[in-house]
């Protein structure tokens, strides 16, 4: 009796017999996916720095990186044997690096900014020009200036756009160039979700940027590069946005692309074409190997000695280099070229080419460099495709599917369409999460229009422009030129025709960033892991779908400086507050607005009242009435009536500092208040507000943005505002009143 209760389990163990099952689990799940564990040192370097930009404050940065370290720690010092304690260690050392990269970067490249906008006379030094035919201007970026009138916090760098007619044609890098202009500072995000101007600046080192005025005064001729010449004669041998995007696929340079053919590449799931990355790459060294393998397999000795191939390689990784210094080194560009030569190290070594192994390479290299670029789609989108591509194919099944075979040609045919059609769905799933976080839309047709779109750039425009840059050394490349041309046009017909199809592109509201961040991890499980255990990635991936798709569109945009303002209507679209806001507000409120197209005028909505000054809207939501009243004018208004109207809205919006007494029953966003929270996006069924920035941001792209000194409240009456201003009665609390159209 006695040797059989020794023998039973006390419940004191319990807990840890299940902990040392599940460590024995876990221990064999890592053994069987041994090969894939370096693939999560890039993640977990990206996910640091990533959180870097995520987190406000600087305690907060703080206690990430101790977390990770005290977790790397805690890993290494239980170590006993096995993986598990190794990749935590690995995984907490990657984190604390990746967050310390992003906050050292972001101080080594601190640089003044301008503070307000100011309008001032300066001479600099021309470091680079850039043309934008399509436009009619010429983006010229100046630095070592000297300033006639400096302003308060100078920029050491900046950016000026020029009317084309009136840049010297001597303009080059080097050139000394004086010029008046109206500067402004790097631009916070319009409404939530918005681009960031001002964090893109902070790491290119550009302080200020605005539109320069003529006359320009140029003291020493310039010298255009290498990469500007070749822009130039490409788009004098073909005109229009046939040279826009020829240029674009040579030097990167797409500035000659008309915006409605950008639009059109873009709504049609095309526009990955336009920015040189890895397709560029890896079609520029396929065609050097090809031509060198066939020009020196001409020599019988030379092909017998077998080497063929390495010079192959050889000169694959010149033209790589190469082409990606033509291109302007951009991040795509970078992790594409340190893709493609490890790939040929592979193939000379005789290794398997292209694995997930050589992506996160290219990873690594380009986080270790520039650790902000984490945070931009360029570098999401490049890398999700690729991964994406390289898993699918890896797939046991989907290999043994499309694997090339010896068979009939129809049927050889038939496996190469379903093979690119394949490819072409999984890489628009892979990348939708993406395109709906930054550009708020998502294509239906991309993988279909990019089944002939990508064979007729790779095998036909870039061999063609290749050909015909060859050829004009020698004068003979108007052929080779007419035929880049007509191919060209073909695809800027594919484009168009998919983007005009019946519901080629839907609009999405500003996707949450926790769904985001859901999607993302959900999807880089499904991807890196080799088990069967990939496939709760899917989970996540359901989540954040569903969590985009639940959250309701915000109601009321409004951006940072109080000028513009967006409703939502009955009907869903949006309803803008001034009759004339620029393209870029128009589109950053229906962008992020999620409807596809341009919105109305508040003027002209039946739930609103406007006169010159002032405009009244409200509308029934969620079984409340809503209604907000919003400034349109500089002028002033009567102080007694705007506080009538004030008391009985909701939100009130206005681009000048209101009087203590006019504030709304909710929200009072004047210039004082949207200076602190920069622009804002309201939803009324959940009362959710969500704001640029938070008055915690300790960024330094944030605590560099000055603000301009608060102009006092105008509250005066104008002899000819006194009977309109009568008519203007607030509504009863829990009343609908209209107030009456001014005169």
């Amino acid at each position: 009796m006695a040797r059989s209760a020794a023998l039973a389990p006390s419940k004191a163990s319990l807990p840890h017999q299940i902990a040392s099952c599940a460590g024995n689990a876990l221990e064999r799940w890592l053994e069987a996916e041994r090969d894939q564990l370096f693939l999560w040192l890039p993640v977990a370097l990206g996910a640091g720095a990533a959180l870097w930009f995520v987190l406000p404050e600087r305690r907060e940065w703080v206690a990430l990186i101790l977390v990770a370290l005290g977790i790397a720690s805690s890993a290494a010092a239980s170590w006993r044997g096995g993986r598990a304690a190794p990749f935590a260690a690995m995984l907490g050392l990657a984190v604390a690096t990746g967050t310390t990269l992003a906050w050292t970067r972001a101080r080594r490249v601190a640089t003044p900014a301008l503070d307000r906008p100011a309008v001032v006379r300066f001479a600099g030094t021309v470091e680079k020009v850039e043309p934008l035919p399509a436009r009619g201007l010429v983006r010229v970026t100046l630095g070592t200036l000297h300033w006639e009138r400096s302003p308060h916090r100078a920029p050491l760098r900046l950016r000026v756009s020029l009317p084309q007619r009136a840049v010297p044609a001597t303009l080059g890098t080097g050139a000394a160039m004086t010029v008046r202009a109206r500067l402004m500072p790097p631009a916070s995000p319009a409404v939530p979700g918005a681009y960031d101007a001002a964090r893109a600046a902070w790491f290119d080192g550009v302080g200020a940027s605005g539109r320069g005025y003529t006359p320009v005064a140029l003291r020493g001729v310039g010298a255009p590069g290498v990469r500007d010449r070749l822009t130039a004669h490409i788009t004098a041998a073909l005109a229009g946005s046939a040279g826009g995007i020829a240029a674009a696929l040579v030097t990167g340079d797409m500035g000659a692309i008309a915006e409605g053919d950008s639009l059109a590449m873009r709504r049609a799931g095309l526009a990955h074409l336009l920015s040189v990355s890895g397709l560029h790459i890896t079609a520029t060294v396929g065609i050097v190997m090809a031509a060198v393998l066939r020009l020196l397999a001409l020599s019988r000795r030379l092909a017998l000695t077998g080497l063929l191939p390495l010079v192959a390689a050889g000169a694959g990784a010149v033209a790589a280099i190469g082409y990606t210094w033509l291109t302007g080194s951009q991040v795509p560009t970078i992790r594409s070229c340190v893709a493609a030569l490890m790939v040929l190290a592979a193939l000379a070594l005789g290794r398997e080419a292209l694995t997930l192994r050589l992506v996160a390479m290219g990873a690594l290299v380009v986080l270790l460099a520039w650790p902000e670029a984490v945070v931009g789609p360029s570098f999401q989108l490049s890398f999700a495709a690729v991964a994406a591509i390289v898993a699918l194919h890896e797939h046991p099944r989907v290999r043994a599917a499309l694997l090339a075979r010896d068979e009939p040609w129809p049927r050889k045919w038939l496996r190469e369409a379903a093979s690119l059609l394949v490819t072409g769905a999984v890489v628009e799933l892979a990348l939708m999460p993406i395109a709906v976080f930054y550009f708020h839309q998502a294509g239906a047709y991309g993988a279909i229009a990019n089944i002939v779109a990508i064979p007729l750039t790779t095998f036909a425009i870039m061999p063609a422009v290749a050909v015909a840059l060859l050829l004009d050394a020698l004068g003979w490349g108007a052929p080779a030129w007419w035929v880049a041309g007509r191919a060209i046009a073909s695809l800027l017909w594919i484009a168009h025709t998919v983007a005009a199809l019946p519901g080629a592109v839907r609009a999405i509201p500003a996707m949450p960033l926790g769904a985001f961040a859901t999607m993302v991890a959900g999807g880089i499980w499904l991807t890196l892991w080799r088990t069967r255990w990939r496939y709760l990635g899917l989970a996540p991936i359901a989540i954040g779908a569903a969590w985009t798709l639940a959250t309701p569109a915000p109601d009321l945009l409004v951006t940072g400086d109080g000028r513009h303002l967006a409703v939502r209507q009955a009907d869903g679209g949006l309803a803008l507050l001034r009759d004339r806001a620029g393209g870029y507000v128009r589109d950053a409120l229906a962008q992020n607005g999620g409807i596809d197209g341009v919105p109305g005028l508040l003027s002209e909505s039946n739930e609103a009242r406007c006169n010159r000054d002032l405009c009244w809207w409200q509308r029934r939501v969620a079984g409340r009435w809503r209604r907000v009243l919003a400034t349109r004018s500089g002028y002033t208004v009567p102080a007694a009536r705007l506080t009538r109207l004030c008391n009985a809205a909701d939100v009130v919006v206005s681009e000048r500092r209101l009087p203590r007494r006019c504030r709304a029953r909710w929200l009072t966003l004047d210039r004082t208040a949207l200076a602190r929270t920069g622009g804002v996006a309201i939803t009324f069924a959940n009362e959710r507000v969500v704001a640029v920035r938070s008055e915690r941001d300790e960024h330094p792209w944030v605590t560099a943005e000055g603000t301009s000194p608060q102009a006092p409240a105008r509250v005066g009456v104008r002899p000819h505002e006194r009977c309109r201003a009568r008519a203007w009665a607030p509504p009863c609390a829990g009343e609908r009143r209209d107030p009456p159209s001014a005169r």
